[in-house]
């Protein structure tokens, strides 16, 4: 067993899930550094603080794996202390404190504090919207909201998150202003649902005057908007996100399904109508956009019939985008009382299936990008390669820009013009253009 450490005690905040969490871990970063506490990010430490996700069976059973791992370390004495926080200890903290007891403390969500306090810290209010990010510097998420008031019959956030709160437009100008000072240049405003934005405070949706304040803000040059909800879109930002350079062409907007009764069951509060008539104007008003979406099959009532209807408007919309998972049954969400009849394989099976129907549709579209040049920000390099994004890619999910790292040096972070000469299933291939 490991002899404990006398000296200073550094903290390993480990972040699992979304990119929300990833925003939670860096504001308890820094509320750990300004107590002058040694912390790292997912590096060795001698006390774990485990940021968790526990919105689906995947995710669920990541943060699970990773508490027990820690909880052996603790066993072997190659730690001290473990720390769980986030969305499974909020939801599940009765049964994680029973099951696996061996962790020092659980903490919700909201319970900020109370964690920096077991840490042997004090909470600074002045700090607020100030972070220290875990990304690479040029780009960074901008958390605008937290909650969400959607009734969605099988998402169990609003009971883990609780209801919507904005963040007032001065905080994060102040937050953008901070972040650009740091060197962002790329800042992703994320939030359950950013176009929710602004009413509970300015009893409107304000997210338009959310985008028209962060664009002032020097230094940043990207603004990129995800998780937006199909009912109730504010129109007034795709008018903006043409005219103004700084906001990219680029909308995240899970919609989950087509088929009208399933969206029905679901409470989306639409239907293929009108999600079909947003798209069409989405494509009319920002020709250039890039469209993100998200899929659930396998959702309880789901006939082979509504899986054909939905591999045929994939088919139709031809989505530049698109994530898919297979239905999970949570607890005291409105879809638990129903009948989960497929079988795992079988919602895999239909998984695979719309992917495989993606993954063509992206070839072909960026077949189409081959000759053409785009403005990319260079992200990273990786063996002979810089990897960059064009303005219509977001981190991590989507398609990356290969440019070939022999008798060139680019700066991460850096914006060049690059020409398509090859492309693939997700990636494509460049070069540089003077």
């Amino acid at each position: 067993m490991r002899t404990k450490s006398v000296g200073k005690k550094k903290i390993n905040i480990i972040t699992l899930g979304c990119s929300k969490n990833i925003y939670d871990s860096e504001i308890l970063i820094n509320q750990l550094k300004a107590n002058n506490k040694e912390v790292v990010h997912e590096q060795k430490g001698d006390i774990v603080v485990i940021n968790t996700c526990g919105f689906i069976d995947n995710a669920k059973e990541e943060s699970i794996h990773t508490i027990l791992e820690c909880v052996k370390q603790k066993e072997k004495g190659i730690i001290e202390k473990i720390f769980v926080t986030g969305c499974l200890s909020e939801r599940y903290k009765p049964d994680l404190e029973k099951e696996i007891p061996n962790v020092d403390q659980y903490f919700g969500t909201r319970e900020l504090p109370l964690l920096l306090k077991a840490l042997g810290a004090d909470y600074k209010h002045e700090l607020v919207g100030e972070k220290l990010i875990t990304t690479p510097r040029h780009y960074a998420y901008l958390k605008i909201s937290e909650g969400c008031d959607r009734p969605c019959s099988f998402c169990a956030i609003p009971l883990i998150r609780g209801k919507h709160i904005s963040t007032p437009i001065e905080d994060l100008v102040k937050e953008a202003q901070s972040l650009a000072r740091g060197g962002t240049k790329e800042l992703i405003l994320i939030a359950q649902d950013v176009t929710y934005y602004g009413l509970d405070l300015y009893k409107k949706r304000a997210l338009a005057d959310l985008l028209k304040e962060l664009i002032k803000v020097e230094g940043i040059e990207w603004i990129r908007l995800h998780y937006a909800f199909p009912t109730g879109f504010p129109m007034d930002v795709l008018e903006l996100m043409k005219n103004e350079p700084k906001i990219c062409n680029y909308i995240d907007i899970p919609l989950q399904h087509i088929c009208s009764d399933i969206l029905k069951s679901m409470k989306r509060g639409t239907n293929k109508e009108k999600t079909n008539k947003l798209l069409t104007e989405f494509r009319s008003k920002v020709p250039d956009m890039a469209i993100r979406t998200t899929l659930i099959v396998g959702y309880p009532g789901e006939t082979q019939e509504h899986f054909e209807e939905l591999k045929n408007w994939i088919i139709e919309q031809r989505f530049d985008r698109l994530g898919c998972f297979s239905y999970s049954h949570e607890e005291n969400t409105a879809a638990f009382s129903l009948e989960d009849s497929l079988s795992e394989k079988e919602k895999m099976n239909r998984v695979n299936e719309i992917m495989e129907i993606q993954s063509q549709i992206s070839w072909e579209l960026n077949q189409e990008k081959i000759g053409k040049t785009f403005t990319c920000i260079i992200d990273r390099k990786e063996g002979d390669y810089y990897v960059a994004r064009t303005e219509y890619d977001s981190p991590d999910v989507d398609n990356e820009v290969l440019i070939s790292a022999q008798n060139v040096y680019l700066s991460i972070g850096s914006f060049v013009s690059v020409k398509i000469n090859r492309a693939e299933d997700f990636d494509l291939y460049g070069e540089l253009v003077n």
